[in-house]
């Protein structure tokens, strides 16, 4: 298992500071630098950065975030988690993560996905009636553009191309791209389609209820043709130095977090002891590091997966707990999980 790939994934939540007040959204990015900083010196693997357009979050466009952790970092590799396609122009997105491959010296990944948010389309014009439609064309136009050849494509959503050819080209030639993928088998097949990795976004309930969506993409590469990479997961926790101060540094930010959230979709409020069972039998890892890593490990061996990514924030959690958590997620819980999963 020394080939399995550990990653950190954030969207930025805006921190309390020590003294229990809300940092600014400029602060809260430095903030994110910081922390892949951190991880980058303990030997994580992957840093990942969701973009979203809503108050509670900082980073809107993960690749700036991401260009400026590429000039303080020197082996972390670079990633979206997600880079919402819909809602943006594939040309336009390619060639920013091609300029982060290059500050980084190659480090530079792009998640594609529809996006579990939807602030993003009218922020940017785009009709909610074509949500499936923009994202198909949209992945089918940047899928051309990996080649890194001239492209000819036409659809709806957008300005048909002729022998258009894009800049900057990265420098090895290739841009790694995985499709985050939240529980859809139309998505999972349609990533199978396109031969690119696939990352589960999981988020509740036992991981294993997953292991069909991985088996479904392994048999469609198979009769597609195509190349069933590792797969990646990730889920929510946090670490800290015991399993109680944990929960207790996670849920009352949570809650407020969730339940703002829950409103707008209809959910009822979440209850303590919904958390609870989460925690012991869900996807949210939360716990001392040695809870953690037993958790990690089971997940991991349970579906097989070559990457997992902790998104380690989840509201307001303070700064100085979170900068702890990353620091126990590299340099304890990445280990044990290894030396499990060897034994």
């Amino acid at each position: 298992m020394s080939d399995l790939v550990f990653g950190l994934d954030t969207f930025g939540d805006v921190p309390e500071d020590d003294s229990g007040r809300p940092v600014s959204h400029a602060a809260a990015i430095r903030q994110v630098v910081d922390e892949a900083v951190l991880a980058d010196d303990l030997g994580v693997d992957v840093i990942a950065l969701g973009e979203h357009h809503r108050p509670e979050y900082s980073v809107s466009t993960p690749e700036t975030v991401l260009a400026g952790i590429a000039t303080r970092t020197s082996r972390i590799r670079l990633s979206s988690g997600v880079t919402v396609l819909s809602s943006d122009d594939p040309i336009r997105v390619f060639q920013r993560f091609a300029t982060v491959d290059a500050l980084s010296h190659g480090r530079a990944e792009v998640i594609l996905g529809r996006g579990s948010f939807t602030e993003s389309f009218p922020l940017f014009g785009y009709d909610l009636a074509d949500y499936d439609v923009l994202f198909e064309e949209r992945i089918e136009l940047f899928a051309k553009l990996l080649d890194e050849q001239p492209v000819t494509w036409s659809g709806t959503t957008r300005a048909p191309l002729t022998d258009a050819d894009v800049f900057p080209k990265t420098e090895s030639g290739h841009l790694t791209t995985w499709v985050g993928v939240g529980g859809s088998p139309q998505s999972v097949v349609r990533t199978a389609r396109y031969g690119l990795p696939l990352m589960l976004a999981i988020i509740g309930g036992a991981p294993e209820r997953f292991a069909p969506y991985i088996d479904l993409y392994r048999r469609a590469a198979d009769q597609l043709g195509t190349t069933a990479y590792p797969v990646g997961m990730h889920s929510p926790g946090f670490v800290a130095d015991t399993d109680e101060e944990a929960k207790e540094l996670f849920w009352p930010h949570y809650r407020v977090m969730r339940d703002r959230i829950g409103a707008l979709r209809g959910w009822p409020p979440i209850r303590r002891t919904e958390f609870d069972s989460e925690v012991e039998h869900g996807s949210l890892y939360i716990g001392s590091p040695e809870t953690v890593a037993r958790r990690m490990a089971k997940a991991i061996r349970s579906l097989g997966v070559g990457r997992f990514d902790l998104i380690y924030t989840a509201g307001a959690q303070p700064v100085s707990a979170r900068m702890r958590a990353v620091e126990l997620y590299g340099a304890r819980v990445i280990p044990m999980v290894r030396d499990i999963l060897a034994g």
